[in-house]
Protein backbone atom coordinates (compact mmCIF):
# COMPACT_ATOMS: atom_id res chain seq x y z
CA UNK A 1 0.00 0.00 0.00
CA UNK A 2 1.13 3.49 -1.18
CA UNK A 3 2.24 6.11 1.46
CA UNK A 4 -0.14 8.09 -0.30
CA UNK A 5 -3.12 5.73 0.59
CA UNK A 6 -2.00 5.25 4.10
CA UNK A 7 -2.38 8.74 4.60
CA UNK A 8 -5.72 8.51 2.96
CA UNK A 9 -6.67 5.92 5.44
CA UNK A 10 -5.65 7.39 8.18
CA UNK A 11 -7.05 10.68 7.84
CA UNK A 12 -10.07 8.44 7.58
CA UNK A 13 -9.80 6.65 11.00
CA UNK A 14 -9.05 10.54 12.54
CA UNK A 15 -12.28 12.38 10.68
CA UNK A 16 -14.75 9.39 12.53
CA UNK A 17 -12.99 10.20 15.79
CA UNK A 18 -11.87 13.88 16.01
CA UNK A 19 -15.14 15.41 14.32
CA UNK A 20 -17.20 14.18 16.85
CA UNK A 21 -14.91 15.10 19.44
CA UNK A 22 -15.07 19.08 17.64
CA UNK A 23 -19.58 19.06 17.92
CA UNK A 24 -18.96 18.25 21.67
CA UNK A 25 -16.68 21.34 22.74
CA UNK A 26 -19.40 23.60 20.66
CA UNK A 27 -20.98 25.64 23.28
CA UNK A 28 -24.00 23.72 25.18
CA UNK A 29 -26.26 26.64 24.23
CA UNK A 30 -25.46 25.97 20.31
CA UNK A 31 -25.96 22.58 20.08
CA UNK A 32 -29.27 23.05 22.36
CA UNK A 33 -30.23 25.32 19.88
CA UNK A 34 -29.91 23.73 16.79
CA UNK A 35 -31.43 20.16 18.52
CA UNK A 36 -34.37 22.24 19.64
CA UNK A 37 -35.57 24.93 16.85
CA UNK A 38 -35.22 23.15 13.70
CA UNK A 39 -37.40 20.10 14.69
CA UNK A 40 -39.61 22.83 16.01
CA UNK A 41 -39.52 25.04 12.88
CA UNK A 42 -40.03 21.57 10.65
CA UNK A 43 -43.20 20.70 12.56
CA UNK A 44 -44.54 24.11 12.05
CA UNK A 45 -44.07 24.06 8.59
CA UNK A 46 -45.71 21.16 7.98
CA UNK A 47 -48.71 21.84 9.47
CA UNK A 48 -48.72 25.33 8.04
CA UNK A 49 -48.28 23.79 4.91
CA UNK A 50 -50.67 20.99 5.46
CA UNK A 51 -53.21 23.07 6.46
CA UNK A 52 -53.88 24.32 2.73
CA UNK A 53 -54.90 20.48 2.02
CA UNK A 54 -57.21 20.21 5.01
CA UNK A 55 -58.78 23.81 3.97
CA UNK A 56 -59.42 22.17 0.09
CA UNK A 57 -61.21 18.98 1.50
CA UNK A 58 -63.90 21.15 3.28
CA UNK A 59 -66.65 21.67 0.99
CA UNK A 60 -68.03 25.66 3.76
CA UNK A 61 -64.68 26.73 3.00
CA UNK A 62 -64.36 26.52 -0.46
CA UNK A 63 -67.59 27.76 -0.85
CA UNK A 64 -66.86 30.79 1.23
CA UNK A 65 -64.03 31.79 -0.96
CA UNK A 66 -66.40 31.73 -4.16
CA UNK A 67 -67.56 34.42 -2.11
CA UNK A 68 -64.83 35.94 -1.09
CA UNK A 69 -64.64 39.39 -2.44
CA UNK A 70 -68.31 39.72 -1.33
CA UNK A 71 -67.46 38.31 2.35
CA UNK A 72 -63.70 38.49 2.77
CA UNK A 73 -64.20 38.56 6.62
CA UNK A 74 -67.00 35.21 6.47
CA UNK A 75 -64.35 33.13 4.50
CA UNK A 76 -61.58 34.01 7.00
CA UNK A 77 -63.61 33.26 10.11
CA UNK A 78 -64.70 29.68 8.32
CA UNK A 79 -60.67 29.42 7.13
CA UNK A 80 -59.87 29.98 10.98
CA UNK A 81 -62.47 27.49 12.49
CA UNK A 82 -61.65 24.79 9.91
CA UNK A 83 -58.07 24.80 11.03
CA UNK A 84 -58.90 25.72 14.51
CA UNK A 85 -61.19 22.56 14.41
CA UNK A 86 -58.94 20.02 12.43
CA UNK A 87 -55.72 21.24 15.13
CA UNK A 88 -57.45 21.17 17.79
CA UNK A 89 -58.60 17.51 16.77
CA UNK A 90 -55.20 16.27 16.26
CA UNK A 91 -53.63 17.89 19.77
CA UNK A 92 -57.28 16.11 22.05
CA UNK A 93 -56.62 13.02 20.36
CA UNK A 94 -52.85 13.18 21.01
CA UNK A 95 -52.34 14.60 24.42
CA UNK A 96 -55.87 14.51 25.76
CA UNK A 97 -58.52 17.92 26.23
CA UNK A 98 -56.63 20.38 28.99
CA UNK A 99 -60.01 21.35 30.32
CA UNK A 100 -60.83 18.05 30.74
CA UNK A 101 -57.86 16.53 32.68
CA UNK A 102 -58.27 20.02 35.08
CA UNK A 103 -61.45 18.99 35.83
CA UNK A 104 -60.51 15.24 36.19
CA UNK A 105 -57.42 16.36 38.78
CA UNK A 106 -59.92 18.57 40.80
CA UNK A 107 -63.02 15.98 41.26
CA UNK A 108 -60.12 13.23 42.16
CA UNK A 109 -58.76 16.04 44.57
CA UNK A 110 -62.20 16.94 46.41
CA UNK A 111 -63.95 13.14 45.85
CA UNK A 112 -61.22 10.83 45.35
CA UNK A 113 -62.99 9.82 42.07
CA UNK A 114 -60.42 7.80 39.29
CA UNK A 115 -62.53 7.17 36.66
CA UNK A 116 -62.67 10.70 34.65
CA UNK A 117 -58.65 11.16 35.90
CA UNK A 118 -58.53 7.26 34.04
CA UNK A 119 -60.44 9.05 30.94
CA UNK A 120 -58.90 12.17 30.76
CA UNK A 121 -55.29 11.21 30.21
CA UNK A 122 -56.38 7.82 28.19
CA UNK A 123 -55.37 10.39 24.81
CA UNK A 124 -51.57 10.91 25.91
CA UNK A 125 -51.04 7.26 26.92
CA UNK A 126 -52.10 5.68 23.88
CA UNK A 127 -49.80 7.98 22.46
CA UNK A 128 -47.53 6.53 24.35
CA UNK A 129 -48.52 2.83 24.14
CA UNK A 130 -48.29 3.92 20.07
CA UNK A 131 -44.61 5.06 20.56
CA UNK A 132 -43.52 2.29 21.91
CA UNK A 133 -42.97 -0.10 19.23
CA UNK A 134 -41.68 3.10 17.11
CA UNK A 135 -38.63 3.70 19.62
CA UNK A 136 -37.64 -0.34 19.31
CA UNK A 137 -38.22 0.17 15.32
CA UNK A 138 -36.33 3.32 15.02
CA UNK A 139 -33.72 2.03 17.07
CA UNK A 140 -33.04 -1.10 15.11
CA UNK A 141 -32.96 1.10 11.85
CA UNK A 142 -30.26 3.69 13.19
CA UNK A 143 -27.87 1.26 14.50
CA UNK A 144 -27.87 -0.05 11.20
CA UNK A 145 -27.07 3.07 9.80
CA UNK A 146 -24.03 3.81 12.51
CA UNK A 147 -22.63 0.77 10.56
CA UNK A 148 -23.39 2.36 6.86
CA UNK A 149 -25.95 -0.24 6.73
CA UNK A 150 -29.85 0.43 5.56
CA UNK A 151 -31.89 -2.22 7.02
CA UNK A 152 -35.64 -2.32 4.99
CA UNK A 153 -36.10 -5.27 6.35
CA UNK A 154 -37.64 -4.33 10.44
CA UNK A 155 -41.36 -4.94 8.88
CA UNK A 156 -40.64 -8.14 8.63
CA UNK A 157 -38.48 -8.86 12.14
CA UNK A 158 -40.67 -6.89 14.03
CA UNK A 159 -43.16 -9.82 12.55
CA UNK A 160 -40.49 -12.60 13.34
CA UNK A 161 -40.37 -10.67 17.35
CA UNK A 162 -44.14 -11.53 17.15
CA UNK A 163 -44.38 -15.06 16.23
CA UNK A 164 -41.64 -16.20 18.85
CA UNK A 165 -43.07 -13.89 21.41
CA UNK A 166 -46.76 -15.66 20.67
CA UNK A 167 -45.02 -19.12 20.71
CA UNK A 168 -43.24 -18.86 23.89
CA UNK A 169 -46.22 -16.94 25.28
CA UNK A 170 -48.91 -19.71 24.90
CA UNK A 171 -46.77 -23.20 24.66
CA UNK A 172 -44.62 -22.80 27.40
CA UNK A 173 -47.10 -22.85 31.06
CA UNK A 174 -46.43 -23.27 34.72
CA UNK A 175 -43.61 -20.65 34.69
CA UNK A 176 -44.13 -17.61 37.26
CA UNK A 177 -44.41 -14.09 35.40
CA UNK A 178 -40.58 -13.47 36.46
CA UNK A 179 -39.09 -15.96 34.88
CA UNK A 180 -41.41 -16.34 31.46
CA UNK A 181 -41.97 -12.73 30.85
CA UNK A 182 -38.50 -11.98 30.47
CA UNK A 183 -38.13 -15.40 28.45
CA UNK A 184 -40.55 -14.54 26.08
CA UNK A 185 -38.95 -11.28 25.45
CA UNK A 186 -35.65 -12.80 24.92
CA UNK A 187 -36.39 -15.22 23.22
CA UNK A 188 -38.34 -12.63 20.59
CA UNK A 189 -35.05 -11.10 20.56
CA UNK A 190 -33.08 -13.80 19.99
CA UNK A 191 -35.66 -14.57 17.27
CA UNK A 192 -35.26 -11.19 15.45
CA UNK A 193 -31.15 -11.34 15.92
CA UNK A 194 -30.86 -14.59 13.71
CA UNK A 195 -33.43 -13.38 11.09
CA UNK A 196 -31.13 -9.66 11.25
CA UNK A 197 -28.27 -11.56 11.21
CA UNK A 198 -28.38 -13.60 7.95
CA UNK A 199 -28.76 -10.12 5.71
CA UNK A 200 -25.62 -9.07 7.44
CA UNK A 201 -23.80 -12.46 7.02
CA UNK A 202 -24.80 -12.46 3.34
CA UNK A 203 -23.50 -9.00 3.13
CA UNK A 204 -20.09 -8.89 4.62
CA UNK A 205 -19.34 -12.63 3.15
CA UNK A 206 -20.63 -12.33 -0.38
CA UNK A 207 -21.05 -8.92 -1.11
CA UNK A 208 -24.89 -8.80 -1.52
CA UNK A 209 -26.66 -5.89 -0.92
CA UNK A 210 -28.75 -5.69 2.89
CA UNK A 211 -31.59 -3.66 1.14
CA UNK A 212 -32.20 -6.47 -1.84
CA UNK A 213 -31.91 -9.06 1.23
CA UNK A 214 -34.12 -7.41 3.75
CA UNK A 215 -36.94 -6.52 1.49
CA UNK A 216 -36.89 -9.98 0.51
CA UNK A 217 -37.25 -11.55 3.78
CA UNK A 218 -40.17 -8.88 4.56
CA UNK A 219 -42.36 -11.31 2.51
CA UNK A 220 -40.85 -14.02 3.89
CA UNK A 221 -42.04 -13.46 7.24
CA UNK A 222 -44.97 -11.66 6.28
CA UNK A 223 -45.79 -15.26 4.47
CA UNK A 224 -44.51 -17.77 7.39
CA UNK A 225 -46.98 -15.11 9.95
CA UNK A 226 -50.17 -16.15 6.95
CA UNK A 227 -48.79 -19.37 7.15
CA UNK A 228 -48.98 -20.25 10.49
CA UNK A 229 -52.34 -18.33 11.78
CA UNK A 230 -53.80 -20.35 8.95
CA UNK A 231 -52.10 -24.06 10.25
CA UNK A 232 -50.35 -24.52 13.29
CA UNK A 233 -51.30 -21.50 15.46
CA UNK A 234 -54.75 -20.85 14.54
CA UNK A 235 -57.18 -20.17 17.34
CA UNK A 236 -59.94 -22.57 16.92
CA UNK A 237 -63.54 -21.92 18.94
CA UNK A 238 -65.31 -19.14 18.06
CA UNK A 239 -62.43 -17.36 16.15
CA UNK A 240 -62.07 -20.45 13.87
CA UNK A 241 -62.51 -17.91 10.85
CA UNK A 242 -60.35 -15.87 11.92
CA UNK A 243 -56.33 -15.52 11.20
CA UNK A 244 -55.40 -14.83 15.05
CA UNK A 245 -53.58 -17.02 17.16
CA UNK A 246 -54.28 -17.93 21.10
CA UNK A 247 -53.15 -16.08 23.35
CA UNK A 248 -50.40 -15.87 25.20
CA UNK A 249 -50.42 -16.90 29.36
CA UNK A 250 -50.92 -13.85 31.53
CA UNK A 251 -47.63 -14.83 32.99
CA UNK A 252 -46.09 -13.83 30.03
CA UNK A 253 -47.55 -10.47 29.78
CA UNK A 254 -46.19 -6.49 30.11
CA UNK A 255 -47.59 -5.83 33.64
CA UNK A 256 -50.31 -2.33 33.08
CA UNK A 257 -50.10 0.05 35.88
CA UNK A 258 -53.59 1.55 35.17
CA UNK A 259 -57.14 0.59 34.88
CA UNK A 260 -58.47 -0.41 31.94
CA UNK A 261 -59.55 1.71 29.02
CA UNK A 262 -55.74 2.50 29.41
CA UNK A 263 -53.07 0.50 27.67
CA UNK A 264 -50.16 1.41 28.91
CA UNK A 265 -47.93 -0.94 29.86
CA UNK A 266 -44.04 -1.87 30.75
CA UNK A 267 -42.87 -1.99 27.67
CA UNK A 268 -42.28 1.88 27.09
CA UNK A 269 -40.07 1.78 30.23
CA UNK A 270 -38.11 -1.30 28.60
CA UNK A 271 -38.12 0.51 25.26
CA UNK A 272 -36.52 3.35 26.98
CA UNK A 273 -33.88 1.61 28.90
CA UNK A 274 -32.92 -0.42 25.33
CA UNK A 275 -32.62 3.29 23.80
CA UNK A 276 -30.32 3.86 27.17
CA UNK A 277 -28.03 0.57 26.31
CA UNK A 278 -27.86 1.25 22.43
CA UNK A 279 -26.41 4.68 23.73
CA UNK A 280 -23.86 3.29 25.90
CA UNK A 281 -23.02 0.51 23.88
CA UNK A 282 -22.80 2.92 20.72
CA UNK A 283 -20.82 5.62 22.19
CA UNK A 284 -18.84 3.65 25.84
CA UNK A 285 -18.07 0.08 24.28
CA UNK A 286 -15.19 -0.91 21.72
CA UNK A 287 -17.72 -2.47 19.60
CA UNK A 288 -19.52 0.31 19.41
CA UNK A 289 -16.83 2.42 18.71
CA UNK A 290 -15.74 -0.19 15.85
CA UNK A 291 -19.49 0.02 14.02
CA UNK A 292 -19.46 3.75 13.55
CA UNK A 293 -15.64 3.87 12.92
CA UNK A 294 -17.08 1.09 9.93
CA UNK A 295 -20.23 3.18 9.03
CA UNK A 296 -18.11 6.59 8.49
CA UNK A 297 -15.27 4.96 6.58
CA UNK A 298 -14.51 0.58 6.26
CA UNK A 299 -11.32 0.96 4.44
CA UNK A 300 -10.25 3.24 7.27
CA UNK A 301 -11.62 0.59 9.64
CA UNK A 302 -9.96 -2.21 8.08
CA UNK A 303 -6.64 -0.14 7.59
CA UNK A 304 -6.65 0.20 11.38
CA UNK A 305 -7.52 -3.50 12.32
CA UNK A 306 -11.34 -3.33 12.82
CA UNK A 307 -13.09 -7.09 11.50
CA UNK A 308 -15.34 -5.05 8.59
CA UNK A 309 -16.89 -8.75 8.85
CA UNK A 310 -17.46 -8.42 12.06
CA UNK A 311 -19.28 -5.72 12.64
CA UNK A 312 -21.76 -5.92 9.55
CA UNK A 313 -23.28 -9.25 11.28
CA UNK A 314 -23.15 -8.12 14.53
CA UNK A 315 -25.19 -4.75 13.35
CA UNK A 316 -27.53 -6.11 11.77
CA UNK A 317 -27.88 -9.20 13.66
CA UNK A 318 -28.19 -6.48 16.81
CA UNK A 319 -30.75 -4.09 14.66
CA UNK A 320 -32.82 -7.53 13.95
CA UNK A 321 -32.90 -8.02 17.60
CA UNK A 322 -34.39 -4.00 18.66
CA UNK A 323 -37.10 -4.56 15.81
CA UNK A 324 -37.81 -7.71 16.73
CA UNK A 325 -39.10 -6.40 20.57
CA UNK A 326 -40.93 -3.98 19.07
CA UNK A 327 -43.11 -7.30 17.76
CA UNK A 328 -42.86 -8.92 21.28
CA UNK A 329 -43.90 -5.57 22.68
CA UNK A 330 -47.23 -5.61 20.77
CA UNK A 331 -48.16 -8.88 21.97
CA UNK A 332 -47.35 -9.02 25.34
CA UNK A 333 -48.16 -5.74 25.94
CA UNK A 334 -50.97 -4.75 23.85
CA UNK A 335 -52.47 -7.50 21.77
CA UNK A 336 -51.66 -10.79 23.70
CA UNK A 337 -52.26 -12.38 20.34
CA UNK A 338 -50.84 -12.51 17.06
CA UNK A 339 -52.90 -11.42 14.14
CA UNK A 340 -52.27 -10.59 10.47
CA UNK A 341 -51.38 -7.10 9.43
CA UNK A 342 -50.93 -6.55 13.67
CA UNK A 343 -48.71 -3.89 12.24
CA UNK A 344 -49.57 -0.77 10.74
CA UNK A 345 -46.38 -0.23 8.75
CA UNK A 346 -44.07 0.69 11.81
CA UNK A 347 -40.94 -1.35 10.62
CA UNK A 348 -41.61 1.43 7.29
CA UNK A 349 -41.78 4.03 9.03
CA UNK A 350 -39.00 3.71 11.44
CA UNK A 351 -36.56 4.42 8.19
CA UNK A 352 -38.13 7.55 8.07
CA UNK A 353 -37.99 7.77 12.64
CA UNK A 354 -34.71 7.08 12.32
CA UNK A 355 -33.50 10.28 9.89
CA UNK A 356 -35.43 12.26 11.63
CA UNK A 357 -33.56 10.99 14.89
CA UNK A 358 -30.46 11.81 13.16
CA UNK A 359 -29.41 8.42 13.95
CA UNK A 360 -28.81 8.98 17.59
CA UNK A 361 -30.75 7.23 20.45
CA UNK A 362 -31.92 10.43 22.13
CA UNK A 363 -33.46 11.90 18.39
CA UNK A 364 -34.90 8.67 17.64
CA UNK A 365 -37.04 8.18 21.02
CA UNK A 366 -38.01 12.05 20.92
CA UNK A 367 -38.90 11.14 17.16
CA UNK A 368 -41.04 7.91 18.01
CA UNK A 369 -43.16 10.66 20.60
CA UNK A 370 -43.67 12.72 17.49
CA UNK A 371 -44.82 9.61 15.41
CA UNK A 372 -47.07 8.08 18.09
CA UNK A 373 -48.90 11.57 18.77
CA UNK A 374 -49.49 12.07 15.04
CA UNK A 375 -51.02 8.91 14.64
CA UNK A 376 -52.76 8.37 17.80
CA UNK A 377 -54.22 12.39 17.29
CA UNK A 378 -55.12 11.65 13.65
CA UNK A 379 -57.73 9.11 14.47
CA UNK A 380 -59.50 11.54 16.67
CA UNK A 381 -58.65 14.36 13.93
CA UNK A 382 -61.00 12.49 11.40
CA UNK A 383 -63.90 11.66 13.99
CA UNK A 384 -64.29 14.87 15.34
CA UNK A 385 -63.36 17.32 12.46
CA UNK A 386 -64.25 14.95 10.02
CA UNK A 387 -60.93 15.13 7.73
CA UNK A 388 -60.56 12.37 5.66
CA UNK A 389 -58.62 9.88 6.66
CA UNK A 390 -56.48 10.57 3.45
CA UNK A 391 -55.77 13.95 3.99
CA UNK A 392 -54.33 13.08 7.22
CA UNK A 393 -51.94 10.59 6.01
CA UNK A 394 -51.10 13.85 4.00
CA UNK A 395 -50.29 15.82 6.86
CA UNK A 396 -48.37 13.35 9.03
CA UNK A 397 -46.26 12.96 5.35
CA UNK A 398 -45.39 16.88 5.61
CA UNK A 399 -44.51 17.05 8.77
CA UNK A 400 -42.28 14.08 8.26
CA UNK A 401 -40.97 15.28 5.53
CA UNK A 402 -39.95 18.40 6.83
CA UNK A 403 -38.55 17.32 9.92
CA UNK A 404 -36.82 14.57 8.36
CA UNK A 405 -35.03 17.19 5.82
CA UNK A 406 -33.07 20.41 8.13
CA UNK A 407 -31.90 21.49 5.36
CA UNK A 408 -34.60 22.63 3.54
CA UNK A 409 -35.76 24.11 6.71
CA UNK A 410 -32.81 26.07 7.03
CA UNK A 411 -32.82 27.43 3.94
CA UNK A 412 -36.43 28.59 4.35
CA UNK A 413 -35.45 30.87 7.70
CA UNK A 414 -32.19 31.32 7.20
CA UNK A 415 -30.35 28.96 9.62
CA UNK A 416 -26.83 28.36 9.49
CA UNK A 417 -25.64 24.92 9.33
CA UNK A 418 -23.13 24.22 12.41
CA UNK A 419 -20.33 23.89 9.72
CA UNK A 420 -20.93 19.86 9.38
CA UNK A 421 -19.25 18.96 12.10
CA UNK A 422 -20.06 15.70 13.50
CA UNK A 423 -22.56 14.94 11.41
CA UNK A 424 -23.21 11.09 11.23
CA UNK A 425 -22.74 9.10 7.68
CA UNK A 426 -25.72 7.10 7.51
CA UNK A 427 -25.14 4.66 4.23
CA UNK A 428 -22.50 5.21 1.96
CA UNK A 429 -24.90 4.82 -0.97
CA UNK A 430 -26.74 2.04 -2.46
CA UNK A 431 -23.56 0.55 -4.11
CA UNK A 432 -21.69 -1.02 -1.09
Amino acid sequence: MSDSVKAEELAGVQAAVVEPAAAARMPGWRRALGVVVVPFLALFSGLVLSAFFVLGSDAAVLASYAKFFSDPGGALAITGRVIADAYGALFIGALGDPAAIANAIRLFIATGETRGLVLAFYPISESLVTATPYIFAGLAVALGFKCGLFNIGAEGQIYIGAIVAAFVGNSITGLPWIIHMPLTFIAAAVGGMLWGGLPGFLKAKTGAHEVINTMMMNYVAFSLAHYLLNGPMKRGGAFGAIPISRNIEPSAYFPTFFPEPIRFHAGFIVALLVAALVFWFLWKTTLGFEIRTVGSNPRAAQYAGISVTRSFILAMALSGALAAMAGAGEVMGVNHNLAEGFSPGYGFDSIALALLGGGHPVGVVLAALLFGTLRNGATKMQSLAAIPIDIISIVQAFVIMFVAAPAIIRWLYRIKARGGVGEAVFTRGWGG
